[in-house]
């Protein structure tokens, strides 16, 4: 199949929907096996008498491999070319999910976490770095939308796979594998509408996390919260005589408003020349509804439509801070910016949960809410002074 046409700019000029069901299916397939896998791995490791602080250690190897991955996944898809070096990965991380359940060493679960997160990480970046590449400047953020709701369906619907077929025996981590591997068809038959890296990125690495730092900066602060947010909120809540049951809904719903808001937001951004005041709102919403929170605590009704619409916010930073990225960089400069975007995302969810947990500890349970806004508030800081620094032309 011929690559999309492009107007002066190197930009597509129209949607071109099968290069983009190629990216945004062979993600969301990998998306749907984490959903699946974090849950499964975890369970297994509780029943063979793993301590808690032992399992948490393992699952930070995912944060440790998707930053050692970021900075040579551009290098690779400059040599072998973005969808071979896509079918490798996938190849990688199914090996990797099948791996699991052959390891009986505990100790060898740390090598195929490094494996599987490395892979999956490279997925990530090439996939996006596909789709901001496929996607026409005006249609850009409704393209991502759609992107980040399939995958956020994805990652829901890998939970109920688990629920449906346990954690016993080999079929679990075959179901993962399979998966993994159908990833590879859309890929493969699409193939030739890859976008091309014939050139290296002429800066280093690090120099694109400060390059769009709107966009880097928006996704630190996502990962810091979603991943932080989502693994302390249940203490939070029964800390503060919240009931389960009750603290699954509100989980739930925040994962509602996380699918409902991606599509709209994106469209919205669509409209706007420059995105960076939409994404400094959505962080200013967030400090709103963070410190809100302590005050909602007795009427977990209304803090449910909070979550709400605060989950769609804390989404939205993703969604919209990669439409920003892909507005302003194309080509390799894109696809290395890409890295350093999901580098920044790694950051964040390894300092997210280090970070909230410690202000719990430090201030009791209020330490929640202030520890949320003080990293939507970064981001509210970064916005304010990124102005009076103007990025310099080449």
């Amino acid at each position: 199949m011929p690559q999309p046409t492009t107007d002066a700019n190197g930009h597509v000029e129209t949607i071109h929907w099968p290069s983009l069901i190629a990216a945004i299916s062979a993600i969301s397939a990998v998306g749907l096996a984490i959903g699946m896998g974090l849950p499964l791995l975890s369970i297994i490791l509780e029943r063979r008498g793993i301590s808690s602080t032992l399992i948490g250690l393992n699952a930070a190897m995912a944060g440790v491999a998707s930053m050692v991955a970021a900075p040579i996944t551009t290098k690779i898809a400059h040599r072998c070319g973005v969808a071979r070096a896509m079918m490798l990965a996938v190849v990688v991380a199914a090996i990797s999910a099948l791996g699991f359940y052959y390891a009986d060493e505990f100790w060898m679960w740390f090598p195929l976490r490094f494996t599987f997160h490395g892979a999956t990480t490279t997925l990530f970046i090439l996939s996006e770095f596909w789709i901001n590449a496929a996607a026409p400047p005006r249609r850009r953020g409704l393209v991502l939308g759609i992107y980040a709701t399939v995958l956020a369906i994805g990652f829901a619907v890998g939970p109920l796979m688990f629920s449906l077929l346990g954690s016993d025996g080999i079929l679990p981590f075959l179901v993962g594998a399979l998966v993994i591997m159908a990833a590879i068809i859309p890929i493969f038959l699409a193939r030739n509408e890859s976008p091309r890296l014939d050139t290296k990125p002429d800066r280093h690495f690090l120099h694109y996390i400060f390059l769009v730092p709107t966009a880097t900066a928006a996704v630190f602060a996502f990962g810091a919260v979603s991943a932080g947010g989502l693994s302390l909120f249940p203490i939070y809540a029964l800390r503060s005589a919240l009931s389960e049951s009750q603290t699954a809904v509100l989980l739930t719903i925040m994962g509602i408003g996380n699918m409902a808001f991606q599509i709209p937001l994106g469209m919205i951004s669509d409209k706007m020349q420059d995105r960076r005041p939409l994404l400094a709102g959505m962080a200013v919403l967030g400090v709103i509804g963070s410190l809100a929170l302590p005050f909602l605590i007795g009427q977990w009704q209304l803090m449910a439509v909070v979550l709400f619409f605060w989950g769609g916010c804390v989404s939205g930073l993703y969604t919209v801070g990669l439409a920003h990225l892909g507005s302003r960089l194309s080509g390799a400069d894109l696809a290395a910016a890409n890295a350093a975007f999901v580098f920044c995302y790694a950051i964040g969810t390894v300092a997210g949960p280090q970070g909230i947990g410690a202000a719990m500890d430090l201030v009791g349970t209020s330490g929640f809410a202030w520890a949320l806004a003080g990293f939507f508030g970064f981001y509210v800081l970064v916005t304010v002074c990124r102005p009076l620094f103007p990025r310099k032309r080449s």
